[in-house]
């Protein structure tokens, strides 16, 4: 009998809050997580976000950069938090649908432990190699790595990160083999691939389509299934290697069981800031293509991703070493 009553004030205390966060919120400023460093497209699509919402909300909204274990401490501090619609994250496909199939100790689980509000952006990830390599196209690279089975090094963040598994992909699909130079960040596998002391890089256009402008530089091509609009003349991947896709996404998130009246106001609030002009054009220079949906929308997307990516990565016995 006691239990029950206890269930039924349970209840009554877990609507009541619903009805405040809805009617009330925000009262007090808002913690907007961002689990990297300062500086990187995230971060500045972060704090772009957060100017607009201070305006929008009447509030403060705080970027608190919490960097570490490829996301993960960040990304546990907004797990762990009261589902209040205080404190959001940032996240990303690597830190949500990638890092639980490669990090047996995770101390969160991607899909579960978290509310998915916005899908925010997608993010060109960029096919290139040194101009070096005597190709111009995946078709002709493909031909040439064949020929040259294990001297074509291609540069990544570390093992399990986003340009990593890009390559693995790609090598599977292509049925070739190349020679995997691991780097501690996405900059010095930049640094040394225009230097062309490794080859081949996939990675985010934020990082590389500034060499390519350069001629430093060779675009092969886009690995998301349809071409950019933002690059509408990069071919992509599958146009050679038909099934070849890996995107890049970013998202707004919340801990889990967030009331779904705030839901749908963070989702509007956030979708009407990132369509300002001034964010728009500002992420759209470094090649991130702004997004709009619903939170149904995105747990698709989340729950997809992790499905497909945390199968890929155990088939092929991937590690974040």
């Amino acid at each position: 009998m006691f239990s029950s009553i206890r269930r039924g004030i349970t209840l009554i205390a877990l609507c009541g809050f619903a009805q405040f966060a809805a009617a009330d919120w925000p009262d007090k400023p808002i913690t907007l997580v961002v689990p990297w460093a300062p500086g990187g497209s995230t971060d500045i699509l972060a704090r772009s976000l957060a100017e607009q919402l201070t305006r929008s909300l009447g509030q403060t909204v705080i970027v608190d950069n919490r960097a570490g274990a490829s996301g993960n401490i960040g990304s546990n501090f907004v797990a762990k938090a009261k589902p209040d619609g205080y404190t959001l994250l940032i996240g990303s496909m690597s830190t949500h649908a990638m890092n639980p199939a490669l990090m047996p100790a995770m101390p969160f689980r991607g899909v579960e432990d978290f509310t998915p509000i916005a899908q925010m952006a997608n993010v060109i990830n960029t096919m290139v190699i040194n101009p070096a390599v005597p190709v111009t196209n995946v078709k002709e690279f493909i031909a040439y790595a064949k020929a040259n089975p294990g001297k074509l090094a291609y540069a990544s963040a570390g093992p399990g990160s986003t340009n990593h598994l890009s390559a693995v992909l790609f090598e599977k699909a292509a049925g070739i083999q190349m020679l995997h130079v691991p780097y501690k960040g996405g900059a010095p596998a930049v640094v040394d691939t225009v230097s062309n002391q490794t080859q081949v890089l996939f990675s985010a256009g934020t990082q590389t389509l500034p060499h390519v402008k350069a001629g430093k530089l060779r675009l092969l091509g886009v690995t998301e299934a349809k071409r950019s609009p933002l690059l509408p003349d990069a071919p992509t991947v599958a146009e050679t290697l038909p099934g070849y896709e890996i995107g890049v996404w970013y998202g707004a998130f919340g801990p889990a069981n967030m009331p779904k009246e705030l839901v749908t106001k963070l989702n509007d609030e956030i979708n009407k800031a990132l369509a300002q002009p001034e964010v728009r054009t500002r992420m759209e220079s470094m090649g991130v293509e702004i997004v709009k949906g619903t939170p149904q929308q995105f747990a698709t997307v989340l729950r997809s991703d992790a499905d497909r990516y945390g199968k890929v990565i155990r088939e092929l016995g991937i590690k974040n070493e």
